[in-house]
Formats: C-alpha cells, structure tokens, sequence
C-alpha cells in the first residue's frame, strides 16, 4: 500500500500544479461573465411580428362582438330589447302595444310606439325585416303573399294549435326552421335537468347555442302548456339560503339582493333588482318565474 501513496518530487510538483489550475478554472468559471452584453435586434423583424400579433388581436376581437341577424320588431321579447339596448319602459310600450293585437309595420311606427331615440334607432332599424302581410295594423288572411312564399312550420299559430313544449320529442323540435338533430336533443337535454320541465318558454333562452331569432321560431309552433308547478318566493322576505337556488343567482349577488332590501326597505317591484350590482339584466324575465311581490306596482 505504500508504494501507492509514495510520489517523487516532481510528482508533488505535478499534483500541486493541477490543483492549481483547477483552482483558478473554478474561479474563472464564477467570478468572470461571458454573457455578451451587445444583442442585436431586428427591428424590421420585430416590428412586422408586432403587425402581425396586432391584427390577430383585431381579428379575435371582432368574431367575439355579438353578431345581431335581421328580426321582426314585432316580436322583440325583454330580453332581445335589454340586447339591444332599450330601455325597460320602452320595451313596455311595445308590449303594450301588441297585447293589443295591433302591428307595427315601418321603422317610423316603431319610433312613435316605443319613444325610443334617435341613435339607438338608427343603430337597430337596419336589422329590422318587416312581413309583407304585414298591412297598417292587421295582418293579412292565410291566402297573402307571405303566407305562400313561407313554410307553414314556420308560421305563428295560436296558443290550443301550439304543441306542449314540456312534451315535444326530439323529431318534432328539427320540423322547426334552423333546429337540426344537435340543438333539439340538447333542449331536451336542458328541460330534462328539471323534474317536470319548463315553467315558461322564456327558459329556452338558457340553452345554449340558441339564438333569439331561433327562440321565436320555436315559440311560435311550441309553447309550455303543462309548466313545471313551483312555490313563488317572496321577495321581500327570501332569504339569502333561498335565493341561491334561484337560477342565475349566487351568493355574492344574493347578499347584494338583501343589502338592496333592506336599504329600501323592501323593493316596491321585482324589476328594481336590475339595479342592483353584478345583476344579469338579461335573465330579469327567468328570475320573475320564481319570485313575487304582494303588492307590486309595475
């Protein structure tokens, strides 16, 4: 064993020599930077990769923005008005205007009907597509032009002509114009998620895909004739516990539904939840299904 631990000078001189320059590559190799301070940049390079980001963004930006088809104003309900920025009085005064059977047949007669502005009017009456059995304010019989140029599925018919919604199939949900087999089984799907079914047609406006266009197409060959039998709560004296197993509410919106109450002292109409904060304005119609008022002044 000695022999292997025995070195001649020059060999210590040697070890020692290596121990050396291992000792200054160590240092070398933590104390000095040979990271190069200097990087070039294209700048032509990056400013065409900036266009290009920036016109993806753009692009993204404006498939996102809500898309509004051509629509009989005849039939806007509270929610296509709230999407198109009216106000709940003048949804009101068009609603009005219909319960009395009466029609609206020009972008001017809407106007006078519903009070609506100037701007708002000029922003929304392009999309508006007016019937033409559509005369003054009474429609036409079923010879018309329109009645003939039209399918009769998609024809309004009245509510005893109009087949239950609750118990409509799969089949005779794709008869409607623009339901094919995928969103028939998904409303079935959807009414299916409550023990016994829809409590209005208003509901239809929570399956998802649908458009308002498609909503009236449905409704106007089907309609919720056995609804799904509910216990109204009151507003008034719901709890938070409660309100949370109403749709659309959660508990942060819940809490902020009792602060309201009770800074008002109680609500003096359901429609006055639209304003309090966070409220999903547009299901105002939905969350009315389950809530009522002793006295409500509308």
């Amino acid at each position: 064993m000695k022999s292997h631990f025995t070195f001649t000078k020059q060999q210590r001189n040697g070890i020692f020599l290596l121990v050396f320059i291992i000792i200054i590559l160590q240092c070398v190799y933590f104390f000095v930077d040979f990271t190069s301070s200097d990087i070039e940049v294209d700048k032509e390079e990056l400013s065409k990769f900036q266009k290009d980001i920036d016109s993806l963004k753009l692009v993204k930006l404006e498939a996102s923005k809500p898309k509004t088809f051509p629509f009989n104003p005849n039939y806007i309900s509270d929610y296509k008005g709230s999407t198109l920025g009216m106000t709940n009085e003048e949804i009101d005064r068009l609603l009005a205007y219909r319960k009395q059977n009466k029609w609206i047949n020009s972008i001017k007669q809407f106007q006078e009907v519903t009070q609506i502005s100037d701007s708002l009017l000029d922003k929304i009456s392009p999309y508006f597509k007016f019937p033409e059995w559509l005369n003054n304010s009474e429609p036409k019989n079923s010879n018309s032009t329109y009645n003939n140029n039209n399918n009769n599925n998609n024809n309004s018919k009245s509510f005893v002509q109009k087949q239950d919604l609750n118990t409509a199939t799969v089949k005779e949900l794709q008869k409607i114009n623009g339901i094919g087999k995928y969103y028939s089984e998904r409303i079935i799907k959807f009414r299916n998620t409550f023990k016994g079914g829809f409590i209005a047609d208003v509901q239809l406006q929570d399956v998802y895909g649908l458009t308002p266009e498609v909503i009236e197409k449905i409704t106007q060959q089907f309609t919720v004739k056995t609804p799904r039998v509910i216990q109204k709560l009151n507003l008034n004296k719901i709890t938070i516990d409660e309100l949370v197993t109403i749709q659309h509410i959660d508990y942060n919106l819940a809490h902020e539904i009792i602060e309201q109450r009770q800074l008002k002292e109680g609500f003096k109409s359901i429609n006055e939840l639209t304003k309090v904060k966070d409220f999903p304005i547009n299901k105002i119609e939905i969350i009315k299904l389950y809530l009522f008022l002793e006295k409500e002044n509308r």
